[in-house]
């Protein structure tokens, strides 16, 4: 049964408070209303923010961090590191006395090692290894950025230093290993539950070595962390994490304003004004690593026509949606990465927002009366406040051109799940935040050919594309990288797998009592180091 409005609100978190062990009236917490429900808790499998925040973000460590607030890197579980000359060697020292969690249904009898390294990576990587089949073999990020080409071997040097090996240069390794697929796993704890016939556990109780320590979890309702009091950098100021699901933008600020929560994801851009006024609410505000799209099926007919996907660009009144949708906090999607990433090409211009060319090119593809789907996501992503309405206004244009659109949608994991399918019908609403600052992350990652049936929602594989990005990959030579990504943005453009629509500033309306939260440039939602007035 679904309850409404104030009713749920009252409710759930009256469920998620009532279950907190009593920590002394000192104890802290922080309520946070998020905007869906995970897909799971082992951030390998996915490909969604959401399921990033209720994991790897907040749970577990990688080897390599990102700076809160920044798109610095800095030592992770690996103190340091070492390349070979050849760049195909990198060997990491790991930290030691890192402790993994104990929770009520996990004890371990050891620190973090090697061998949980190597698992980490071999789990998604060898077809042989227990555990590469429990996701059903699909790692998205692994396989997005081609790390099962890219992974020679990986080397236990001794118990605390690991050594990758690989089939080539790679200028973004170090950073990859920041990413949540990367996140450490406890082998001790994957061995335990293998040899109870329960390895589905490890996506649904996660054991990590991060801030904040998984509690439970009530579907659809509320997740429940608790500060993690043997953690390697530092146990949190924060006793208790509550994530309080909270589909509705509008239902999340009623709940921010009567103190129900402290910090929300995604506010609606009309809110954004009253909560700038708003003595309570401090809202903070980044430009963001994003990009919102409409990606069509490249391998079914008409969408394997360029001159039907520019005709499609050119019917969509791109600057209408960015004022009805995004208000101020958007900005006209050009090319295929936010303009915030280095080797933006400038130089490129948008498609036109031209009726009469649009038919021209469908006529010229020997398209009429072409009916097409329209996928609408069901929940607000850092890249999209409201994809229904984006939908609704794309669908109002193409009916002038004389295309017959249809709006279709899923609940959020399914859509992620049926939006990988080859033969998707139609053109799907998603969108990426970069998990790293690098042009790869983009380019790669949503549009490489090897990045199909994962992140290429668009099944588009171009060679002179590939050749251009793959080439990049092989030099640390940033004007050289520059140059063939600017080349390969042009090739993107030319050939419109996708109708790009904007970036987004990334707002993060937070109460007042909350101290030092500081907004991700990679759109996560983070509370390792922040704190809140009692």
């Amino acid at each position: 049964m679904k309850i409404c409005g104030k009713i749920l609100s009252a409710t759930m978190l009256a469920l998620a408070l009532s279950g907190i062990a009593a920590a002394g009236a000192s104890a802290k917490t922080l309520v946070y209303c998020s905007e869906a429900s995970p897909e799971g808790f082992d951030a390998a499998l996915s490909i969604s923010g959401t399921t990033y925040d209720a994991s790897a973000r907040n749970v577990s460590d990688g080897l390599i961090k990102i700076k809160r607030g920044s798109t610095e890197l800095e030592p992770g579980l690996a103190e340091s590191w070492s390349i070979s000359g050849d760049g195909k060697e990198y060997t990491f020292q790991l930290r030691k006395g890192v402790k993994f969690q104990k929770t009520s249904y996990f004890t371990p009898t050891r620190e973090f090692n090697a061998d949980d390294v190597i698992f980490t990576f071999d789990r998604q990587g060898d077809k042989a290894n227990p555990y590469y089949d429990y996701g059903k073999g699909i790692w998205p990020q692994y396989d997005t950025y081609s790390f099962p080409s890219l992974i020679d071997k990986l080397e236990k040097v001794d118990g605390h230093t690991v050594k990758f090996v690989l089939t080539r240069p790679e200028a973004t390794f170090i950073a990859s290993l920041s990413l949540t697929f990367a996140a450490i796993q406890s082998k001790e704890y994957a061995d335990k539950l293998l040899a109870e016939g329960k390895r589905e556990q490890l996506n649904a109780k996660p054991i990590g070595t991060g801030p904040y320590q998984f509690v439970d979890y009530q579907p659809d309702a509320v997740i429940r962390y608790h500060a993690n009091p043997e953690y390697w950098g530092g146990k949190q100021k924060i006793d208790d994490l509550i994530f309080v699901i909270t589909p509705d933008a509008s239902v999340r600020y009623q709940k921010l304003k009567a103190g129900e929560c402290n910090v929300m994801a995604y506010p609606n851009p009309a809110d954004l004004a009253k909560m700038k006024s708003d003595p309570a609410i401090n809202l903070l505000q980044k430009e963001g690593l994003n990009i919102a799209y409409l990606a069509y099926n490249t391998m079914v007919a008409p969408f394997d026509d360029v001159r039907v996907r520019k005709a499609i660009n050119m019917a969509v009144n791109k600057q209408a949606i960015i004022d009805a949708v995004y208000g101020s906090t958007g900005i006209a999607a050009i090319n295929a990465m936010p303009p915030g990433v280095w080797s933006y090409n400038k130089d490129i211009k948008d498609d036109p927002y031209d009726l009469e060319q649009s038919r021209k090119l469908l006529a010229d593809a020997g398209v009429k009366d072409l009916v097409m789907n329209i996928w609408a996501m069901p929940v607000q992503r850092p890249y999209m406040p409201n994809a229904r309405r984006t939908a609704e206004l794309m669908q109002s244009d193409l009916a002038k051109v004389g295309i017959k659109a249809e709006i279709v949608s899923y609940d959020w994991a399914e859509y992620l799940k049926r939006s990988q399918d080859k033969n998707r019908d139609g053109a799907v609403i998603l969108g990426w935040t970069g998990g790293i600052a690098d042009p790869d992350n983009f380019l790669a990652a949503m549009l490489g050919c090897k990045a199909i049936g994962s992140g290429n929602r668009a099944n588009w594989c171009n060679q002179d594309f590939e050749k251009l990005i793959q080439a990049a990959k092989l030099t640390t030579d940033q004007a050289e990288r520059s140059t063939l990504y600017e080349q390969a943005q042009a090739i993107f453009k030319q050939q419109a797998p996708w109708l790009t629509i904007a970036h987004q500033v990334v707002a993060q309306p937070v109460s007042t009592k909350v101290k030092d939260f500081r907004v991700d440039p990679f759109g996560g939602n983070l509370f390792e180091g922040v704190d809140i007035d009692e």
